[in-house]
């Protein structure tokens, strides 16, 4: 916890105010929820992609050139993964008709990889993410806080020991510089912050870092020998130049160009409604839009000129139009 409020005093939550606002509940749960006496620690993975399977026909419109972190390729965990362990409620409920319990994900004020940490489920990477030996840690976390007290012959087993040793590829690999030796991220620099919780325009010393990625970022994740342990090629193929192991993929130029076209031509309610139900809809309508601009520029896509120009003069966009104008034209 102390390790926390320093990165929270240090500014390395950027613009997320509420990572500050719920120090205290995160500390002390049970100035939130007096009931709570333990709780039980679920992990989902969300790797290998499972094709997306939304309303009104999502899946056809799901953005399929643009790079997405991989995570966000699938429904929104917030409301699957919740339902998977209200389930379990269900039956919890009825062995235990006296006590009570709550279905969370990471929206909820809680510590949740300090938790999985003390249950023994992983150990804190130098890319901040839980790492687990044979799951690496292309997974979510879940909990199911209860007002059952633990007993003291059910207490977590002793945590896992640090396996990272002396790897520093997710360190070295980030575009940003955006984690450091001391396990420490700075959302200030991290893609994912800037193409996903960020209402702001990227500065000009990062632009060109974010590359052509569209949302989130996976790098961090991509290199690190713990997943590529547990997914070999199916996850080295996901890896963006200059990383690539491989052969390099052949990414559809023009497919690249029609779905960021889309994004700049559609309305930002209708962006919402489109991504409704997956993680994309999180960034809202205008975000997404400024991620557009971000990957046309920096991929220099030539024949989005005049999707681009429409933008020189709004208020929000109306510079990193002009910046990615300047990118796709340069010499």
């Amino acid at each position: 916890m102390d390790f926390y409020r320093q990165w929270i005093q240090d500014s390395n939550h950027g613009e997320m105010s509420f990572l500050k606002d719920h120090l205290g509940f995160k500390e002390i749960p049970q100035l939130r929820w007096d009931w709570a006496r333990s709780c039980i620690i679920f992990a989902a993975p969300y790797f290998p992609v499972s094709s997306f399977s939304g309303q009104n026909g999502a899946e056809n419109s799901f953005p399929k050139s643009t790079r997405i972190s991989l995570y966000a390729r699938s429904k929104d965990y917030h409301f699957w993964f919740v339902e998977k362990m209200n389930r379990i409620i269900q039956d919890l409920q009825i062995q235990f008709p006296d006590h009570q319990f709550l279905a969370c994900t990471d929206s909820s004020p809680l510590m949740e990889r300090d938790l999985a940490y003390r249950a023994s489920m992983g150990w804190f990477g130098k890319n901040t993410c839980l790492i687990h030996p044979q799951k690496g840690s292309l997974f979510f976390l879940g909990e199911i806080i209860t007002s059952i007290p633990l007993k003291k012959e059910q207490a977590p087993s002793p945590v896992h020991p640090d396996f990272c040793g002396k790897c520093t590829r997710c360190i070295d690999a980030c575009p940003t510089q955006a984690l450091d030796h001391h396990r420490k991220l700075d959302a200030r620099k991290c893609i994912s912050y800037w193409t996903i919780e960020s209402k702001q325009i990227p500065p000009l010393n990062l632009r060109e870092k974010i590359g052509d990625w569209f949302f989130g970022c996976d790098i961090c994740q991509l290199v690190c020998p713990w997943n590529q342990k547990r997914f070999g090629e199916e996850l080295k193929k996901h890896l963006p130049e200059p990383f690539k192991e491989l052969e390099k993929a052949t990414i559809s130029q023009e497919l690249l160009i029609k779905e960021l076209r889309e994004i700049l031509e559609a309305s930002n309610k209708s962006l919402e409604r489109r991504f409704w139900g997956t993680p994309l809809h999180r960034a809202r309508g205008w975000r997404l839009k400024r991620n557009a601009l971000l990957v046309a520029g920096n991929m220099r896509l030539q024949p989005l000129e005049k999707d681009i120009m429409k933008w020189q003069g709004d208020p929000r966009l109306g510079e990193l139009a002009h910046w990615a104008l300047s990118k796709i034209f340069a010499r």
